[in-house]
């Protein structure tokens, strides 16, 4: 079992930059891959960016990308994504999510963290 907890959303203007962070517990994380997904009010969840816990291999959607970066600290069970640039289609909640190394199916996932620009 993983448990996640998102924190650091908020209100920005666009240009403006935000860090959300996921602090995540939970038994051998160095088996899951972590994941960035965000959901923007009436359209369907979308994958924004994902990090293996242990090799560092990322991969980003292209909506994002040269603009946001995702990160770890191994040492405090954190996965960050850095946003840099907002835009106000970045409008939506922000969620992490957790998937054992070698599926593709995210298993667990946090509550959610909202982020609103303005334009």
């Amino acid at each position: 079992q993983v448990h996640l907890v998102e924190s650091g959303g908020g209100l920005v203007q666009a240009g403006d930059s935000l860090r959300v962070s996921c602090a995540a517990s939970g038994r051998t994380l160095s088996n899951y891959a972590m994941g960035w997904f965000r959901q923007a009010p009436g359209k369907e969840r979308e994958f924004v960016a994902h990090i293996t816990w242990r090799g560092g291999i990322i991969d980003y959607a292209d909506s994002v990308k040269g603009r946001f970066t995702i990160s770890r600290d191994n040492a405090k069970n954190t996965v960050y994504l850095q946003m840099n640039s907002l835009k106000p289609e970045d409008t939506a909640v922000y969620y992490c999510a957790a998937r054992t190394l070698g599926t593709s199916q995210y298993l667990f996932w946090g509550q959610g963290t909202q982020v609103t620009v303005s334009s």
